[in-house]
């Protein structure tokens, strides 16, 4: 019995360290995210650089931007997107990984919720400093409408490969 306790130990031990650096991974990648090897440029946008200037020719035309309003709002957004899309990377990390408690995964998962509405909050008020209260709406409203537009045309190409 006392043989058995100690390789439990050992287990809860080995695995609580395997946690700690998965979460230690985790913080690291959203800290260094922002100083990427391309900075400036989104992450998504190194994975689907289409998709990725399709959305920004189609904010473009949504937005109306003025050439000023042009040269500060794309480097706020990108930024925004950079942020964003870490968040999004770290929520995923958790939800592929099956925790030892069900509730942790629920709380970081809520925590990841959290972290992605205080991002939008906070770009929120950065938009406002370079675009009117218009635009601003406008672009959460193309956002949606673009991602809408690219789920259905994804489940579209599904439908017609047979999946």
């Amino acid at each position: 019995m006392n043989k058995l306790l100690k390789y439990f130990c050992l287990a809860l031990t080995v695995t609580g360290l395997n946690n700690y650096d998965a979460l230690a991974q985790a913080d690291n990648l959203r800290s260094n995210f922002n100083r990427s090897v391309m900075p400036g440029v989104n992450l998504r946008a190194k994975r689907n650089p289409k998709l990725y200037a399709a959305r920004n020719k189609f904010l473009s035309q949504q937005l109306s931007l003025s050439e000023a309003e042009s040269r500060k709002f794309w480097p706020i957004y990108n930024q925004y997107q950079e942020d964003l899309t870490a968040v999004l990377i770290l929520k995923r990390m958790n939800n592929q990984n099956p925790q030892v408690s069900g509730t942790e995964q629920i709380d970081k998962d809520i925590s990841f919720d959290t972290q992605i509405l205080a991002i939008k909050k906070r770009y929120r008020d950065e938009f406002l400093k370079v675009l009117p209260v218009e635009k601003v709406n406008m672009l959460y409203k193309s956002e949606r409408e673009f991602n809408d537009e690219v789920k259905r045309q994804l489940n579209e190409r599904s439908i017609r490969a047979g999946n």
